[in-house]
């Protein structure tokens, strides 16, 4: 859950705060490169909370905020297979302070942290006990108060009903049942006013018209992957990678469609309700005919414009996206 914070002076404490966030980060950042090359193993969270014990009152921090930021850092390290990670900065991080739900005290509106008091808009009621939560700030300069509490787990009668999803360009996302999500290319419609406001070096309203865009592709995720949780008890999705499109002269739609976001939100919804969720392969999926499984469909760049065709083995009649994904759902299902 997040709340933005209100206090007009709040920014200038949770700064300072970020700032000695980061030392704590770099300090892991650089001792964790001394074990390698003397020892040639990294440290583990429980080293990095040793080696930073006592810190916090020096810094300005809980306690509890400095294990959690060795705690992450050792996370990332191991989860992206690194020895060394970016260093954190002033002009280049956003800010972020972590906490555990003993360092933090709230009352209604207002969250207390190591002396401070931070008041935030109310846009929901917390129910239930805070776990842990961080503060963190956007490239606005707003700050946020993020809160992990517990919940009672979420049981949704099955109805046995299966989907796959094929995403695209042209309509985003597409499902095996004929129903087809899209939305208007966001960075086409605010192209003109962001080249505007580059070619005047306004900085702010460059950084206002991205944050814009950004929540506008978020708030579109979140609706239709709720939507499509709430109805369906298995869902398989193609591993289109956007990495590999950013490279091709389709960069801005690959970049304006979101497809990792929608996935990451479709991945912890479905863990919420109980949905069975899997990413397969689908190489092959729009040339495959979803009835006869033979690859009678057109193929290569000179095809792309062709949205529907007939089946020459079989005589069934496809439209492009809805075959792809029919056939994602059946690469599932046979574990492709």
């Amino acid at each position: 859950m997040q709340y933005r914070i209100k206090d007009s002076t709040a920014s200038k404490k949770l700064v300072v705060l970020g700032y000695s966030c980061n030392f704590v980060w770099n300090y892991c950042n650089q001792v964790n490169q001394e074990s390698w090359k003397k020892f040639g193993k990294p440290l583990s969270a429980f080293d990095l909370n040793k080696l930073t014990a006592s810190c916090a009152k020096e810094l300005g921090l809980h306690s509890q905020t400095v294990q959690a930021v060795c705690e992450e850092y050792a996370k990332s390290c191991k989860q992206h297979k690194k020895r060394k990670l970016n260093w954190r900065s002033r002009k280049k991080s956003l800010g972020w302070i972590p906490f555990k739900g003993v360092g933090v005290k709230v009352s209604s509106d207002t969250v207390s942290y190591n002396g401070h008091k931070f008041r935030f808009w109310l846009s929901r009621s917390i129910a239930s006990k805070v776990r842990f939560g961080s503060f963190c700030q956007d490239s606005k300069g707003n700050w946020f108060v993020n809160f992990v509490i517990e919940q009672a787990e979420i049981v949704r009668e099955k109805n046995g009903r299966q989907v796959g999803i094929d995403l695209g360009l042209k309509t985003l996302a597409t499902l095996s049942d004929g129903v087809e999500f899209n939305r208007e290319n966001l960075t086409k419609k605010y192209e003109l006013k962001l080249a505007v406001a580059q070619r005047a070096n306004k900085k702010k309203r460059v950084t206002a018209i991205h944050a814009k865009i950004k929540n506008k592709r978020k708030d579109w995720n979140h609706k239709i992957s709720t939507a499509i949780v709430n109805e369906y008890d298995k869902i398989a999705v193609g591993n289109v990678s956007s990495l590999k499109l950013k490279k091709t002269r389709m960069a801005k739609s690959v970049s304006d469609a979101g497809w990792s976001d929608f996935k990451v939100m479709l991945g912890f919804k479905a863990v919420r309700l109980g949905v069975e969720m899997k990413e397969v392969n689908e190489s092959f999926s729009t040339v495959t005919c979803s009835t006869c499984l033979q690859r009678t469909g057109p193929s290569g760049l000179s095809a792309l414009g062709v949205r529907d065709w007939v089946c020459s083995c079989c005589g069934t009649s496809h439209l492009r996206d809805v075959n792809a994904a029919k056939n994602i759902l059946q690469f599932s299902v046979r574990g492709i």
